[in-house]
């Protein structure tokens, strides 16, 4: 090639990349001018968030399929199938108590990321809604809610965490204000916000009193993190009161409606009920505290064998979570969410349990006032891969925003810094009237 034709192409290049750049330019200009479509907004106000550590498998629970054999390594469900009230919709057997109430649910079957065998990577990414990135601590969808929303009472927290503290739960750059108050045990509340023994009203009186007096002789903070401490300390002292610590006083409900709930996380979802009656924003319920087969919901091998005792325990409590809301008439106010870090494989490992799946799990949300209709989106016949309506974790991040009225095309500020609120996700546009 001679330098003539060489300079030739060159232009041309030239020509081609500035016609480019203007076209680019014009269209952005057109596009910033042009009306922006309304965010669709709906009318929840709190969220129960249900959380099955280990992965809870999509062809098990939500999404069965063809019955398979772990003895002769044949895909398949581990259970039979069984209808419910939506003509089309099946869940597995164990799942008596919801299939009546599936009108009230939409089992998102077609949730996917690309984590396999991280649980620690894929907890962190169903609960900030998107992957690691450089050096930004991402908040938590809770903190991001109790950053936007608030609590709907002056005296409670907007985001609680019934389960073990985790920095995956936490505010990130959103700052402690955001974060969570946390309790393990149902029976009482948490054990911070408890005065020690001997530190009766009066004493406890005084000792406000003194750290008022204190405080008045210090000159006002400017440091961010030291006024985070100190609005931290406030929250703290108005939550030891008898009004929040009522809260926990779960013996004051009637009997029959306590065992319905079921055992330990049936009574945590019965907490949540009463939290959100209080006005707390964001509760996260944890189910992989106390194991009922070994390995909560992560069943490779012989975990298996009890799974059914699980999805039992969390057919009884959601069930009943989703009766009492509705006869208090807050169901469509409270937007219920169950969340896992991935699903399983329709295939059965060499002890006859299961591995893990990223590429296609179910995710469930109840009440909130969507527009329910059993199941949204359809797997291949092993539940394996996504055959229509696929829903990354930032669609769904910003489904639970929409039902809450939170702006999901927003940016957040770590700093200067903008970072969409949910990494672009687009709510299900089907789940709302």
């Amino acid at each position: 090639m001679d330098n003539r034709t060489s300079k030739s192409n060159l232009g041309v290049n030239r020509r081609q990349f500035l016609a480019a750049s203007a076209a680019t330019a014009m269209a952005a200009s057109v596009a910033q001018g042009s009306p922006q479509a309304e965010p669709i907004r709906g009318q929840a106000e709190h969220v129960i968030s249900i959380w099955l550590g280990g992965g809870m498998g999509q062809i098990d629970t939500f999404d069965p399929k063809r019955k398979g054999d772990p003895a002769t390594k044949k895909p398949g469900a581990y259970y039979e199938s069984i209808p419910t009230c939506v003509e089309g919709v099946q869940v597995c057997e164990h799942l008596a108590k919801m299939a009546p109430l599936m009108d009230r649910v939409s089992a998102v079957r077609t949730v996917n990321h690309a984590v396999i065998d991280e649980h620690a990577a894929a907890t962190n990414w169903m609960h900030v809604g998107r992957p690691v990135s450089g050096t930004v601590v991402y908040p938590s969808l809770g903190s991001i809610i109790a950053h936007e929303r608030g609590a709907a009472s002056d005296d409670v927290p907007a985001y609680v965490l019934i389960g073990y503290p985790n920095a995956t739960r936490g505010p990130g750059f959103l700052g402690a204000q955001h974060s969570y108050l946390y309790l393990t045990e149902t029976g009482r509340g948490p054990a911070g916000l408890s005065p020690p023994v001997g530190v009766d009203a009066n004493r406890k009186l005084r000792r406000e009193q003194f750290l008022s007096r204190l405080r008045s002789l210090q000159p006002e903070a400017r440091d961010g993190r030291l006024r985070d401490y100190e609005s931290i300390i406030d929250l703290s002292m108005k939550l030891s009161g008898p009004e929040f610590m009522s809260s926990f006083e779960l013996d004051k409900e009637a009997a029959d409606l306590r065992e319905g709930y079921g055992g330990e996380f049936g009574q945590r979802c019965l907490l949540a009920r009463r939290l959100v009656e209080r006005g707390v924003r964001f509760i996260e319920v944890s189910h992989n505290l106390n194991f009922l087969n070994g390995a909560g919901w992560d069943v490779h091998n012989g975990g298996i064998l009890q799974q059914h005792k699980l999805i039992q325990e969390l057919d009884t409590a959601v069930s009943s979570l989703i009766l009492d809301l509705e006869a208090r008439k807050m169901l469509d106010k409270t937007l219920i969410v169950i969340t896992t870090e991935f699903g399983r494989p329709p295939e059965f490992d060499s002890g006859g349990g299961r591995g893990h799946q990223g590429s296609a799990f179910t995710c469930v949300l109840a009440g909130g006032g969507l527009k329910h209709n059993g199941a949204y989106g359809e797997t291949d016949e092993l539940s394996k891969k996504i055959v229509r309506d696929p829903v990354s974790v930032p669609d769904f991040f910003a489904t639970i925003h929409a039902a809450l009225g939170i702006d999901y095309a927003k940016s957040l500020y770590d700093g200067d810094r903008p970072v969409p609120i949910t990494d672009n996700g687009k709510p299900i546009s089907a789940l709302f009237g």
